[in-house]
């Protein structure tokens, strides 16, 4: 009975011998041809021998996922199973291995105990280890849900910790003490993300990936070209309304500086979407800082020279053995706020965010009225016919006259704009020459030739750093769509007041009945057009312009700023019926007719 015992310590120590036989399928068995042992007697040493089956399986998987364990290998083990790798997992590893340190210490204590009685009895073992009867198979089961569903990354956090959301306190302890450890390469990650815009993650492991977010699935086209009753808007258009971020984002002038997403099947469930796109967001700016190559005196750091508290404070998280979102997200909350302010200070006062808000206003809202009237006069002969390739060279050169002619001057503006014309087989010219900020205009389409250079036409602007993160391709391009309607808008009522002109030089005429009723059309359309450009222009872009002037002047918080962008240029385009299709389709008409 003694050699048994011994041999039972060493079988639940991962040692099987004679008396307790390995199977892989089975596990760990006593053996059958044992006389001298009651049933009752095999009922509990098979008991005990499911603690050691999980024992041996636990020390295997640490063993195929980190390459050392507390044991000579005594059995087959096979190598890493494919699709399971990754600091995460090794670090789930760490915290079982600690786990199972309470598991070797009684059996240690039980082998001095059986040296100094050796009359104690089975009995003894059971109840020695009773306390992991419940822990082994519970934990048990995470570990097969890790190699059956070959789980990875941040989605390890999860599985553990909807495991340990259970009602038994020793299996909730043991796996809150395993994603403590867990916890400690997130907020490694984090520290080199947020502090240095690093993102570690060889493994596609973390929930933010370089590169654009994937996205849902597409939309079916049914719903996307149903009228949702809102002034003639369908799906689609609502769509590409709200969303000003759906063209890629890559800015042109650092080509170094790239695009970020979340992953979102990595983010765990106790981590809120809002905590994790402010995680974003800190990363990618200080990433855009550390890529950028100016001068340190003028960007300075991002963070304020508060990198090593930042650390310090990550570290004390990391410390604790349970994970508190107060705590975690009240330190988000406080680097993201020095982030956005540092932001909000480089782009407002030392970049004059307003005087380049009055230069888009300038010149894709038509705030320079008398510049496009000229424009319009010097352009209208080469603008009325379809686009050819010197096209772009002729407006620009016209935009460069009506500039002069009205006395704007101004040497380093001018070399920021370019007028650009989207003609047939311009796209593979210019794949790889597109202008900063620019993008095709979207009235046409690719493969069709515009049917007049007016519907081609589009403004580029050299946005300088860091505004580029403000004014990306998306927005721009949004711009763009405002600029080409406001400016099919003013030609409109140009040529209405170009017929008025020659009414005046008539007048003097007999007139007939024909006659008469082309003035009444004329006054008509007049009359509809002059108060619909002041309607644009008075009740839209100024009023927007000068609440976004204000929601500007009264925060120092650069998302904040980023998100009364947005809204301002939302409610441009929803204000100004360009989205409906009426209206769209009848002033295109008009334009054209013109």
């Amino acid at each position: 009975l003694i050699k048994m015992i011994h041999e039972l310590l060493l079988a639940l120590s991962g040692y099987p011998g004679t008396i307790f036989t390995w199977n892989k399928r089975t596990g760990l068995q006593v053996s059958q041809d044992l006389p001298f042992l009651h049933p009752s007697e095999t009922s509990v040493l098979n008991r005990l021998c499911k603690l050691g089956s999980d024992y041996i399986r636990f020390t295997e998987f640490i063993e195929q996922h980190t390459g050392h364990v507390h044991q000579q290998e005594h059995h087959s083990i096979q190598t890493n199973q494919a699709g399971l790798n990754g600091v995460y997992l090794r670090a789930f590893c760490t915290g079982l291995d600690s786990m199972l340190q309470p598991y070797r210490q009684a059996l240690l204590d039980l082998e001095q105990e059986f040296l100094g009685d050796p009359h104690l009895s089975i009995s003894h073992v059971n109840y020695m280890l009773d306390q992991f009867q419940l822990l082994f198979p519970s934990v048990m089961v995470v570990v097969e849900t890790i190699k059956s569903q070959k789980i990875h990354g941040c989605q390890i956090l999860e599985t553990v910790y909807k495991h340990s959301c259970g009602g038994l306190p020793p299996v909730r302890m043991a796996l809150e003490k395993i994603l403590a450890v867990c916890h400690g390469v997130m907020y490694k990650q984090l520290a080199a993300w947020m502090l240095h815009g690093l993102l570690l993650d060889q493994s596609e492991e973390f929930y933010v990936k370089q590169g654009p977010s994937a996205g849902g699935a597409a939309a079916n086209q049914e719903e996307d070209e149903e009228d949702l009753g809102i002034g003639g808007l369908s799906g689609k258009q609502l769509k590409e309304l709200q969303d000003l971020r759906l063209i890629e984002e890559e800015n042109m002038l650092a080509p170094s500086l790239q695009q970020f997403s979340l992953r979102a099947e990595m983010l765990p469930s106790y981590v809120p979407i809002r905590v994790a796109e402010k995680i974003l967001f800190v990363g990618e700016s200080v990433q855009m800082f550390e890529n950028h190559n100016h001068s340190p005196s003028r960007a300075g750091s991002i963070l304020k020279h508060q990198e090593d508290m930042f650390a310090t404070e990550l570290h004390r998280l990391k410390q604790q053995p349970f994970f508190s979102l107060v705590d975690f997200e009240n330190l988000i909350d406080g680097i993201r706020s020095t982030v956005a302010e540092h932001l909000w200070t480089l782009m407002v006062e030392e970049s004059d965010l307003l005087g380049q808000l009055k230069i888009i206003k300038d010149f894709y809202l038509l705030g320079r009225g008398e510049l496009y009237q000229v424009f319009i006069d010097h352009a209208q002969h080469m603008l009325k016919t379809p686009p050819t390739a010197v096209t772009e060279h002729d407006v620009n050169v016209a935009f460069q006259q009506a500039a002069h002619k009205v006395l704007l001057d101004d040497d380093n503006l001018l070399p920021l704009l370019h007028l650009t014309i989207d003609y047939q087989g311009k796209e593979s010219k210019d794949v790889t020459g597109t202008r900063e900020g620019a993008t095709p205009p979207q009235e046409s389409s690719p493969r069709e030739v515009p049917p007049t250079g007016w519907a081609a036409l589009g403004l580029a602007y050299k946005v300088q750093w860091p505004l580029h993160i403000l004014f990306t391709p998306a927005v721009l391009e949004k711009y763009n769509v405002i600029f080409r309607y406001l400016l099919s808008v003013r030609r409109v009522q140009s040529e209405l007041q170009h017929c008025w002109a020659l009414q005046m030089q008539r007048k003097h005429l007999k007139s007939n009945q024909t006659d008469a009723v082309k003035w009444r059309l004329r006054n008509h359309m007049a009359f509809l057009v002059d108060n619909l450009q002041y309607y644009l222009q008075v009740d839209v872009l100024e009023s927007q312009f000068s609440q976004l002037l204000q929601q500007i002047n009264s925060t120092r918080d650069f998302e904040s700023i980023r998100l009364a962008h947005d809204h301002f240029l939302s409610n441009l385009l929803a204000q100004s019926f360009i989205l409906l299709k009426p209206s769209r389709y009848a002033d295109d008409q008009i334009a054209m007719s013109l």
